[in-house]
């Protein structure tokens, strides 16, 4: 059964391309028709893409991966920031800061460095800095929060990319291309799907339209992270069994050397007494 159906995307808008002036003839293919010089994404093919797109990126949810989620634009931010927080994947919806991917060290610096200060705030040193310094530290802190502070928990690269406008986050997708990390996409009529590993044709500037998509990707990455869990859970349970119903070795007492020499030296001792008395007894 799909993850999604024709009647949601409709009611969404998720069939309204852009005008036929700014299309990209790439996109032929995900088109319907034109009407009143506006393209019509073709609706069936966007369910089978997103049930495609679904099903990858269970599987990468499933296996542990992280996905990162990217939106910079108006009418996504707030949605995105609301689904992805609640599967717990990273994900970017101010600036894409040049070389998050390519230079990730440098970026994984910066993100240390926020930690470093909230340590400071915690443990009383940052109260040993003058007023001036207190403020300047606080702004440079609520600019790494701002910019940085969705992918604080990104410890090493994605190893998925979910882009919602390809036209907007084209660095972002190019740096992704040059690591070969795969790009799953709502890609626009205006928009050139070469790049994406996993397109999805949908109007990628209507609110409903991205949170219908968002929702369902999300629902995906949530049911391969609850699998995830239980495995883990299952091996845990077996590994507990098996170390159960093994049998105990019984190990033989070990008598050290010093102990046994001293028990020898005891015997010995024992032993000429007894031979010392008998040649005694023998003599009278």
């Amino acid at each position: 059964m799909s993850r999604t159906n024709f009647e949601a995307l409709l009611e969404a808008g998720a069939h309204f391309g852009h005008l036929k002036r700014k299309w990209n003839p790439k996109m032929a293919p995900y088109i319907f028709m034109e009407k009143n010089g506006i393209h019509i994404i073709d609706l069936h093919k966007t369910v089978l893409k997103v049930d495609e797109a679904a099903a990858a990126l269970k599987q990468i949810a499933k296996s542990g991966r992280r996905v990162l989620f990217v939106a910079t634009k108006k009418q996504a931010k707030e949605i995105v920031a609301e689904k992805v927080a609640t599967v717990g994947m990273p994900y970017v919806t101010e600036r894409w800061a040049g070389g998050m991917l390519t230079n990730f060290p440098t970026i994984r610096k910066a993100v240390k460095k926020m930690a470093t200060i909230d340590k400071m705030t915690n443990d009383g040193t940052f109260d040993n800095f003058s007023k001036r310094e207190k403020l300047q530290i606080a702004r440079q802190r609520a600019k790494l929060e701002k910019n940085l502070g969705s992918i604080a928990d990104l410890t090493r690269l994605p190893a998925a990319l979910f882009v919602v406008d390809v036209q907007k986050e084209q660095n972002a997708v190019k740096e992704a291309k040059r690591l070969s990390i795969p790009v799953f996409a709502m890609v626009d009529t205006c928009c050139d799907p070469t790049d994406i590993d996993y397109v999805i044709p949908a109007n990628d500037d209507a609110a409903k339209s991205i949170a219908v998509i968002l929702e369902t990707v999300c629902a995906a990455i949530a049911e391969g992270s609850e699998e995830r869990k239980l495995e883990k859970e299952k091996e845990a349970q077996e590994a507990e069994a098996a170390a159960e119903a093994a049998p105990r070795k019984e190990g033989k007492p070990r008598i050290k050397k010093a102990v046994k020499a001293a028990v020898d030296a005891e015997e010995a001792v024992v032993a000429e007494v007894v031979a010392a008395t008998e040649s005694a007894e023998t003599a009278e």
